[in-house]
């Protein structure tokens, strides 16, 4: 299992697009195969901020994923929003033993 944590930081006054703009590629990655969760929070400190959280069986789903339409259609929108590059990150759960 594998999750996926971007961090976008958005133009104040396009906070509201980039929020309708994701409403759509939110559900249709849901449908993907491999897709455990896909959500979007918000920073309770800093509004300009907004994080999808992402959960995938394993890497080889999100192959298709950065190809499909949705994503690409959210892009479009995303990069006028923007006020800097999103982080994107891929993590793994830690093996932790808790014994």
């Amino acid at each position: 299992m594998i999750y996926v944590v971007a961090t976008l930081t958005v133009k104040p006054e396009m906070r509201a697009e980039l929020i309708a703009g994701a409403k759509a590629c939110i559900a249709e990655t849901r449908k993907e195969a491999g897709n455990i969760a896909y959500d979007m929070h918000e920073s309770v400190t800093d509004p300009s901020r907004m994080v999808f959280v992402e959960q995938w069986d394993n890497a080889e789903a999100l192959g298709p994923h950065s190809k499909s339409e949705h994503l690409k259609a959210f892009g479009r929108i995303a990069v006028k929003c923007l006020s800097a590059p999103p982080k994107i990150e891929v993590i793994t759960p830690a093996k932790v033993d808790v014994r």
